[in-house]
């Protein structure tokens, strides 16, 4: 099942201030093209046809870590603990 507040990075969009700065569906909804571009995450997973990085083979990849421990954007690996949650215990759907 897609949760369409769970990206497929592992972010939580339901907890994004650019959801409504920003009007961004999130991006399951938007195809991994939200409002600043394509994401590359988003794009890797869904070149390999799955709906979350913690369904790949290669998780936690160095991608993914790239992207969670970025200084500007990232979140201290928060994302990398969503997915592992995830794929463990499914989704709190709101």
């Amino acid at each position: 099942m897609v949760h369409e507040l769970a990206a497929k990075c592992g972010i939580d969009c339901g907890e994004c201030s650019y959801k409504e700065k920003f009007n961004c569906p999130g991006c399951q909804k938007a195809n991994g093209k939200v409002f600043w571009g394509e994401c590359r995450l988003a794009k890797c997973v869904i070149d390999k046809g799955l709906n979350y990085c913690y369904e790949c083979d290669d998780f936690v990849c160095d991608l993914l870590k790239e992207f969670a421990f970025d200084k500007e954007q990232g979140d201290n690996g928060k994302r990398i603990e969503n997915l592992k949650q995830w794929k463990k215990n499914g989704f709190d759907c709101r």
